[in-house]
């Protein structure tokens, strides 16, 4: 893993291998920060499932403001204030919380949200279904969720609704935004 873009670009980023863990590749992630691009620089970033930091650390060398990592395995976490030190990051806040209970007590509202669940758990539509209901997000949110191209997702979770959808291999990558009202 490494950085692909910004003041952090091609920066080694640490891992390691679980059944449970699939970092967003390269690949992917160049494709989901080229179409969100024009949204990043100063935007209020939260990255749930933040695993080591691959995406959070994206965003933060591409220039987001702040960056709030919710992750609750320990491993994932050690690895992901490891990778934040060693480059020298300042802008991202490390939370050690389960990402559901998170999500039912979060009172800030983000400007992007990226969802990576372990891969195994097809729980995809369960964060859905939890963050619909919750406080994190305002009317020009972007949610960016990724999971299994086999796993069920719907287009809707009023108030919010697909507007894109791209397919990597086995992952699926949708974004979401509030609908109009």
């Amino acid at each position: 893993m490494r950085v692909i873009s910004g003041k952090y670009k091609g920066r080694r980023l640490v891992s390691f291998d679980a059944d449970h863990i699939r970092p967003t590749s390269d690949r992917v992630k160049e494709s989901v920060f080229n179409i969100i691009f024009s949204e990043i620089e100063g935007a209020e970033v939260l990255d749930l499932f933040s695993g080591t930091g691959n995406i959070a650390i994206e965003f933060s060398s591409r220039g987001a403001k702040n960056i709030d990592a919710v992750e609750l395995n320990k491993k994932s976490l050690q690895i992901l204030k490891k990778n934040i030190d060693s480059i020298g990051i300042d802008n991202i806040q490390v939370m050690a919380k389960d990402v559901f209970k998170f999500l039912s007590v979060a009172g800030k509202s983000y400007d992007i949200i990226f969802i990576d669940p372990p891969f195994t758990e097809k729980i995809a539509d369960k964060v859905m279904l939890a963050l619909k209901d919750s406080r994190v997000f305002h009317p020009n949110t972007i949610i960016i969720i990724e999971s299994s191209k086999f796993e069920k997702m719907d287009l809707e979770y009023l108030p919010l609704k697909c507007y894109d959808q791209r397919k990597f291999g086995d992952k699926s990558v949708s974004f979401f935004r509030k609908a109009e009202a």
